[in-house]
């Protein structure tokens, strides 16, 4: 039987140890090869100010261990779809209004492991009408 590797404490390090699992993280520690499905994109936003200018969206992700948001940064949110298997290389978590929230920040590096199965659609779309096939899901009204 496999043994789990259980996260040891800090010991009195600056910098605690990475997360690779969502009932691994903490606020304000790195993540590095956290791997999720992406769950929901909302749309995004242009953001200008002295430290960054460009576009952002929020998301949401998750693995077998739990939800976390995510910060989609410029190339990255027209890379991703609904349904994407993501890894962040190295990254960050952070709380917001008391949830967690992961991002690739400035220094870290998202990349897309496995594609959503979009056989008979000729492109992916984040944005969908109700009812309407997206690859192996369908949506539906909520009171049907």
């Amino acid at each position: 039987m496999a043994k789990l590797s259980v996260m040891q404490p800090n010991h009195g390090l600056s910098w605690p140890t990475p997360a690779n699992r969502i009932a691994n993280l903490q606020p304000n520690s790195p993540v590095k090869d956290l791997e999720l499905v992406v769950l929901r994109i909302y749309p995004k936003r242009l953001i200008v100010s002295p430290r960054y200018t460009g576009y952002v969206a929020a998301a949401c992700g998750r693995d077998e261990t739990g939800l976390v948001g995510i910060v989609l940064w410029g190339d990255q949110i027209e890379s991703v779809v609904i349904g994407d298997v993501v890894r962040l290389h190295a990254g960050w978590c952070r709380s917001r209004d008391g949830a967690l929230v992961v991002s690739t920040g400035k220094h870290g590096r998202l990349t897309v492991v496995s594609r959503f199965d979009t056989k008979g659609r000729d492109e992916p779309s984040r944005n969908h009408k109700e009812g309407e096939v997206m690859g192996r899901f369908v949506t539906r009204h909520p009171h049907e």
